[in-house]
């Protein structure tokens, strides 16, 4: 059984194993019933594809692996609060809880083109049903930051 501590491990390890890979700070895996359905990281620059985030990205492996678009009951961490994208993209996927470490603003701080628009904002002004946790790891999280930094790229988007 994964808890939520044990599942933005596993996000870090993503994100991790991306910035190796020359890819951008972000890792998110997805888990429900206790099992893992899907972890990814950014691979925006990798695919040319400025969507591609790495919440994105683990949706569309869990749909996958689900066979459905509606992952309710899901829980889902991210090692960076969800930008407006993809916090809609949760809520369009019916996630239950959303646990994240990092805050867009340290995204923001070093670098990256971020919509100052906050989660909690999202989901309160949207009348979302997807809880908000945030802090878990944020130090962990944060340090992806310097990881990336001292990795193969650090170019922004």
């Amino acid at each position: 059984m994964l808890d939520p501590s044990q599942l933005i491990q596993l996000a870090i390890e993503k994100a991790q194993a991306g910035i190796a890979a020359g890819q951008s700070p972000f890792g998110c895996a997805i888990a429900r019933d206790g099992k893992l359905l899907a972890a990814a990281h950014n691979r925006v620059l990798a695919n040319t594809d400025i969507t591609a985030h790495a919440e994105i990205n683990a949706l569309r492996d869990a749909c996958l692996a689900t066979g459905d678009i509606f992952l309710e009951g899901a829980i889902v961490a991210s090692t960076c609060e969800p930008c407006p994208m993809c916090m809609a993209a949760l809520h369009w996927a019916r996630v239950e809880t959303v646990y994240y470490g990092a805050l867009i603003a340290d995204a923001a701080a070093v670098g990256f083109n971020e919509l100052h628009l906050p989660a909690a904002e999202l989901v309160r002004a949207g009348q979302s049903s997807v809880s908000l946790e945030s802090g878990l790891l944020a130090e962990a999280c944060r340090a992806l930051f310097d990881q990336w930094r001292a990795g193969p790229s650090d170019r922004t988007y």
